[in-house]
């Protein structure tokens, strides 16, 4: 049976490949895993803006978010990292499985440009399973947008 973020992912008519890499103490044990690049394997981070108020970054794992990018995209002076327990209530997953598919709630979704037209890897919502998908694909099946908020790692 498959889980929420599949299950979500086939319910926008994404195409995608389901990936049961296994255990993986790192991104890079991950990225080596499924035998694709770091910068492939996507991280999905949850960003506070507000009380109540989240959206999703999808960040290539070789890079990390530029916060000044990302403020003057959203128009905000203070954004944060919420805690795992935070995350957890916002997403209904866990940290290092969060991912936008199956999100108990569809918060936004920002993709670094960087990632346009790539096949990349996300988290399924459960350790050791990703999710191969365009992200050009991923990212209209969203509602996300594109936009220049990473920079090198």
């Amino acid at each position: 049976m498959p889980g929420p973020a599949e299950a979500a992912a086939a319910a926008l008519g994404i195409t995608y490949k389901l990936v049961h890499h296994g255990p993986a103490g790192s991104l890079l044990e991950a990225a080596a895993a499924q035998g694709i690049p770091a910068g492939d394997l996507v991280k999905t981070l949850v960003v506070r803006r507000g009380e109540g108020d989240f959206l999703f970054v999808l960040v290539p794992g070789d890079r990390v978010i530029s916060w000044p990018k990302l403020r003057a995209l959203l128009g905000v002076n203070r954004l944060a990292l919420p805690d795992a327990a935070t995350a957890k209530a916002a997403t209904g997953y866990e940290r290092g499985t969060i991912t936008p598919f199956g999100s108990s709630t569809p918060w936004p979704v920002i993709a670094d440009v960087s990632m346009r037209g790539r096949v990349i890897s996300l988290g399924a919502g459960e350790r050791g399973v990703a999710l191969q998908v365009s992200a050009s694909s991923a990212v209209a099946a969203l509602g996300g947008t594109f936009a220049d908020v990473t920079e090198a790692a």
